[in-house]
């Protein structure tokens, strides 16, 4: 451009004029090289909704659809990335695409034949900042499942998202990857496997669950950093000014996964099962996805997709006995455990015991804390007599743990 749309007044650079052929030839062609010369299987294309709108959609919340047809959305520009979609599906019949982008817009990751620009995948960005700032701004015990659970799945129904729980911000210098945050300098010192640090129990135990959590509520696709699934305790630092040009932090240290001494090992097997589990179940990211327990007293979670029970007990100090949510009659059997000795964790599951559902009645709601220096009346959870029986699962969740549960038999 070479009006007052030429500088982007948020990143100090130029913006492209999308309406001009010469644009589109030279972008178009760009997809092109790299699908044929290098064959790319596919591409993320960087600050989609500064494309989208004429004001970068900066500044603006985007919380209701008019926010996204009141006359400044960028036609040309939209046009350009439909044209891009539909050019490299062409070129590559299983390439994929997909959008980095906050604003949500309406048909972004729709086919362009339903009206759509025609993206395969829009990148769940808000996951990322949201794990940081449970990380950084709360307690362990004021964690709020239900939240969780609607961040990890606050998208349309009919849209495919790429969920991840950390983001290039956090794999590169100027920011800490997960595992940093919740470990730091004890990494340094006490990832050896026979080294019992609290610091580090509590750091590997939660970077499971949050591993665990952002893969299985996934409407689409899950994305990893490099490294970053077995816990690697340093960032990505390119050579540059700001560091002499220096190469130190311009490497990944693969050796650390390798070493049969180190905690790094097992912190990989279980995202390796992890990865292994959710992508042998056909049309898992299709699937819907059930809450069956969402109780912010106990900080326990649990959901269904198709076979598969996810439980979740995000509290740091309270494990519950015959801890029950309602299934359909059959047999299960735990394919997945964060607390196996193998991942790093106790070992306080027995992962051969098989769980059968229970015909019961729906226990009665327990009453209501009673305030410090009260006395309470010895009250039970006794259902009524005439409370109809469903059928349940009855389990031990141990503190910070999550494990999966599988219908074997009906």
């Amino acid at each position: 451009h070479t009006d007052n749309r030429r500088l982007h007044p948020a990143w100090d650079s130029l913006c492209f004029d999308y309406h001009r052929e010469e644009t589109l030839r030279f972008l178009l062609s760009n997809c092109r090289y790299w699908i044929e010369e290098f064959n790319f299987d596919g591409y993320r294309f960087d600050g989609v909704t500064s494309m989208l709108y004429h004001n970068h959609g900066l500044e603006k919340a985007f919380t209701q659809y008019s926010d996204y047809y009141d006359g400044g959305q960028n036609e040309d520009a939209i046009v350009y990335l439909t044209l891009a979609n539909e050019l490299i599906h062409l070129l590559h019949k299983d390439a994929i695409s997909v959008a980095e982008e906050m604003s949500g817009m309406p048909g972004l990751a729709a086919k362009v034949e339903d009206g759509g620009i025609g993206f395969d995948y829009r990148m769940a960005m808000g996951i990322p900042d949201f794990w940081i700032k449970m990380i950084k701004e709360k307690k362990d015990e004021d964690w709020n499942v239900s939240g969780i659970y609607y961040e990890l799945t606050n998208h349309r129904a009919e849209e495919k998202t790429i969920n991840y729980a950390e983001s290039h911000d956090q794999a590169l210098v100027g920011d800490k990857t997960i595992i940093f945050r919740l470990i730091d300098k004890e990494m340094y010192w006490h990832m050896q496997k026979n080294d019992h640090n609290g610091v580090v129990a509590r750091g590997m135990a939660m970077h499971k669950m949050i591993r665990l959590i952002t893969a299985s509520t996934i409407s689409g696709g899950y994305l990893n950093f490099m490294g970053n699934e077995f816990g690697h305790p340093e960032w990505i630092d390119f050579p540059r000014e700001g560091n002499n040009w220096s190469f130190k932090h311009a490497r990944r240290m693969w050796s650390l996964v390798d070493n049969d001494l180190l905690k790094y090992k097992q912190l990989n097997a279980f995202d390796a099962d992890m990865i292994q589990l959710l992508s042998g179940e056909d049309a898992f990211a299709q699937s819907y996805s059930g809450v069956k327990v969402s109780n912010e007293g106990d900080q326990v979670l649990v959901f269904q997709r198709k076979n598969l029970f996810f439980v979740f007990n995000f509290s740091p100090v309270n494990s519950y006995s015959d801890y029950g949510f309602v299934t359909d009659p059959g047999k299960y059997k735990i394919v997945l455990n964060s607390d196996h000795p193998k991942y790093g964790g106790y070992g306080l599951i027995d992962d051969q015991m098989m769980y059968y559902s229970l015909l019961e009645p729906e226990p009665k709601p327990l009453p209501a804390a009673t305030p410090k220096g009260k006395k309470s009346k010895k009250e039970t959870a006794q259902p009524k007599p005439d409370t109809p029986k469903k059928h349940w699962l009855k389990i031990y969740i141990p503190a910070r743990s999550c494990f999966v549960l599988r219908k074997v038999e009906s």
